[in-house]
């Protein structure tokens, strides 16, 4: 009997260990699944801030001489300056630390632990310049390479542009082999085609591209059903100019089509002079207005290029700009800017410009991207007073700190006209550089 009980005693706890043993088991198995996953989820973390990293390294990058590179890296991604047979001519531990002196083109290798090459960059090293800003209220005419597609309309209830390809905002260069300048151009060549089809060269999207479309008669003309446009026009500040070879900036934007919102692609332009009417106060939701008109006018210079960073060309007449060479002043390098105070100059009155203060509240020093590099606040009292902050026609202003030229107005907050957005000075330099 005795024995029997042991027995069972003994199994009893043979079973209680093998319980035992059981949940030690799961309960080992479920650790090890979770250091699985976090193992997992730490390993995906590190790729993602190495991705990130990789990715918000920019290509392009913009620099005056004397500063330095400050390419943001971690642990494992290196920079080198390669030779043109490959040699490594300077690596990360110099390149980011050392002032860049020498003007021109560096390209940058981007590599991963030293061998997986992931990115390149390049790295625009402009000269040290002196600008006069001028700060002056013009007007600019441009004129389109070949005519612009603004709308389309039926013809006699056909739509004869209809699976042609051709899109607002593409630009018809061509049409049966003669060359289209303007809308007379085009509306003559199609109505000598005799409603026969005419050959089409459009550029779309920085393609060209050809297609054919068949005319269709209305009265004595012979129309394709789109409406083009050849020219544009508007007013807004002058920036500042090279008194060394005379080459200007404006608006610190592109001028686009106000029915395709598209940047105009220009033949050639006018810089002319400007008359301003009145002055609409901006408020919240509604952007304000200098209202001008470019009527009378007379000729200042002439326009090269309109890109996303403004209008450029050069002046013929600096007379008329109240300007003098002496009041030139040195283009800041992005390391010299800072945030606080600082002046825009504009014309809101004939005649009579001005500098009121602003505040730089933040500075976006690695934005090459586009022309929003610092977010800017009006704070003169007197400027608000007259506009309710910035308003439309003042995009170009130049913005002074420290009597150097940072940057130029380019944008207004609609839900807060006091704030707004400026491009680097270094980037309008850069674009100006390459005016013919």
């Amino acid at each position: 009997m005795m024995t029997f009980f042991h027995f069972k005693d003994n199994l009893k706890e043979n079973y209680n260990k093998l319980e035992e043993n059981v949940e030690n088991f799961k309960q080992n198995k479920i650790s090890k699944k979770i250091i699985l996953k976090l193992s997992i989820v730490i390993v995906l973390l590190i790729i993602f801030i190495y991705v990130c990293n990789i990715s918000f390294m920019p290509e392009s990058i913009i620099m005056m001489q004397g500063e330095t590179l400050n390419i943001n890296t971690i642990l494992g991604i290196n920079l080198e300056q390669q030779g043109s047979n490959g040699e490594i001519l300077e690596a990360s531990s110099s390149i980011n630390k050392n002032k860049v002196n020498e003007v021109g083109k560096l390209d940058l290798k981007v590599n991963l632990f030293g061998s997986l090459q992931v990115k390149d960059v390049s790295v625009n090293v402009i000269p040290k310049v002196k600008v006069v800003p001028v700060g002056k209220a013009i007007g600019m005419k441009l004129y389109t390479d070949g005519v612009l597609v603004v709308g389309m309309s039926e013809i006699e209830g056909k739509k004869p542009y209809e699976n042609s390809g051709i899109e607002e905002g593409d630009r018809i260069i061509e049409i049966d082999d003669s060359k289209i300048s303007n809308t007379d151009e085009l509306i003559n060549t199609v109505n000598n085609c005799g409603g026969q089809p005419v050959n089409i060269t459009y550029v779309s999207e920085e393609e060209v591209l050809t297609t054919s479309i068949t005319p269709v008669k209305t009265g004595e003309d012979y129309k394709i059903g789109l409406w083009v446009r050849d020219a544009a026009a508007g007013v807004g500040t002058l920036t500042f100019y090279n008194p060394e070879n005379n080459k200007c900036v404006a608006l610190g934007h592109g001028i686009t089509d106000i029915d395709t919102s598209k940047l105009i692609n220009i033949a050639s332009g006018e810089l002319v002079s400007a008359n301003i009417l009145s002055i609409e106060k901006g408020e919240k939701g509604k952007p304000g207005e200098i209202k001008g008109t470019i009527e009378n006018s007379y000729t200042i210079g002439k326009v090269y290029k309109n890109t996303a960073f403004g209008v450029y060309g050069t002046l013929d007449n600096k007379n008329i700009l109240n300007v003098s060479e002496n009041d030139a002043v040195e283009v800041a390098s992005r390391e010299e800017i800072k945030t606080g105070k600082a002046e825009i100059l504009c014309e809101l009155e004939n005649g009579k410009k001005q500098k009121y203060e602003i505040e730089i509240e933040r500075i976006f020093i690695n934005n090459n991207s586009d022309n929003k590099s610092m977010l800017i606040k009006i704070t003169d009292t007197e400027l608000i007073e007259k506009t309710g902050g910035i308003i439309q026609g003042m995009s170009g202003a130049p913005i002074l700190q420290n009597g150097k030229l940072i940057g130029a107005v380019t944008h207004v907050l609609v839900n807060d006209p006091t704030e707004g957005y400026a491009v680097f000075g270094d980037i309008l330099v850069e674009q100006m550089s390459s005016v013919d």
